[in-house]
């Protein structure tokens, strides 16, 4: 998977999609502080609009990759892709 710089927008509520936490957060400094700064995927401040977070993603998005919609990159990242041939869930006994 190739390694993309996410730009992720603060929406009008001041949030994002925080990828390390797999949910949608407030960017505030308590974010930022406690979580942004520690964490190896965050690259930057988004020019003061956000945050940049660089991670292994399995879609085929453009390098950097817009994000200003916490809540659709949320959703699309609940999905997992599979490998040709794999079953999503187990079969029964």
């Amino acid at each position: 998977m190739p390694r993309i710089r996410h730009v992720n927008v603060q929406d009008s509520q001041g949030r994002i999609y925080c990828c390390l936490r797999n949910r949608i957060v407030t960017l505030d400094e308590r974010q930022r502080s406690g979580f942004c700064r520690a964490c190896p995927m965050y690259a930057g401040d988004a020019g003061g609009r956000g945050a940049e977070c660089v991670w292994d993603d399995w879609r085929a998005v453009p390098d950097p990759y817009l994000v200003p919609d916490p809540a659709a990159e949320y959703r699309c990242n609940q999905q997992r892709k599979l490998k040709p041939g794999a079953m999503a869930v187990p079969p029964a006994p």
